[in-house]
């Protein structure tokens, strides 16, 4: 399976200076690696399994699930502390792997997290965890700088999916990236220590690495919930009808 057209041979120095000039057609990169020879310009973000929009619950279908995996397996210790929100007994588990500059991932973020996180996470029906999957070396950095946010990395995660079109695919994605940071309390130096921490870039790619290689990952947002795979972003009422039934 292909990986990420993007090199992955970038130091923690040079991620910066690519942070400059990443061009535009990232984004729609970002997506999707389906694993064809395409050009990266050629690249269709993962299509959501329906469009995120109000529906009556009654007549939403229940999404068809494309695969399985072991709990067990995904739920072992990886690179990174896992970032997770709701309780460990949770009666449902919810894994999601997502791109900072992934456009449907920031979809999701903005119009059905909000209420997945009121309706089920908050009153302890589902334990959720996100987990890195980044196709270029900016979604790479957007991760970096939420791992170094420490307890405010869901906060970051959440003001990097909804400025993304202030930082994805501008002309220089590193000075937007670092004005969105001061926002959040970095200065010029965490910023740049961040971004140069070599082994926070290797560990967010192992991240990336392990959901490809174990766990067949190869495109943003893909769900796994009870050990169900699902992917791209689902409505409110779709996460519903999965989730409801588990409960």
């Amino acid at each position: 399976m292909n990986r990420a057209p993007f090199g992955k041979s970038l130091s923690r120095r040079n991620l910066l200076t690519a942070l400059a000039a990443v061009p535009a057609v990232a984004m729609l990169a970002a997506c999707s690696d389906s694993g064809e020879d395409a050009k990266a310009a050629d690249v269709k973000p993962a299509n959501p399994s329906t469009p995120a929009k109000p529906a009556t619950p009654a007549a939403v279908e229940v999404p068809q699930a494309q695969g399985t995996v072991d709990m067990a397996e995904l739920l072992k210790p990886g690179a990174l502390p896992e970032k997770q929100l709701g309780k460990d007994d949770a009666k449902v588990t919810i894994v999601e792997y997502a791109s900072m500059t992934c456009p449907h991932c920031a979809h999701f973020n903005d119009t059905t997290f909000p209420e997945l996180k009121s309706k089920y996470i908050d009153t302890g029906k589902v334990r959720y965890i996100l987990r890195e999957f980044p196709f270029d070396p900016s979604a790479e950095a957007g991760f970096m700088l939420a791992r170094c946010a420490k307890d405010n990395y869901f906060a970051m995660v959440d003001v990097l999916f909804k400025q993304q079109p202030s930082w994805v695919g501008v002309s220089n994605t590193k000075e937007a990236l670092l004005q969105i940071s001061k926002l959040a309390g970095f200065t010029q130096e965490s910023f740049e220590a961040c971004l140069t921490d070599q082994k926070l870039l290797d560990d967010v790619r192992a991240v990336q690495k392990r959901g490809a290689d174990e766990f067949k990952v190869d495109s943003t947002p893909t769900f796994f919930i009870n050990g169900k795979t699902y992917k791209g972003a689902m409505s409110i009422e779709e996460m519903s009808a999965i989730i409801d039934p588990l409960l």
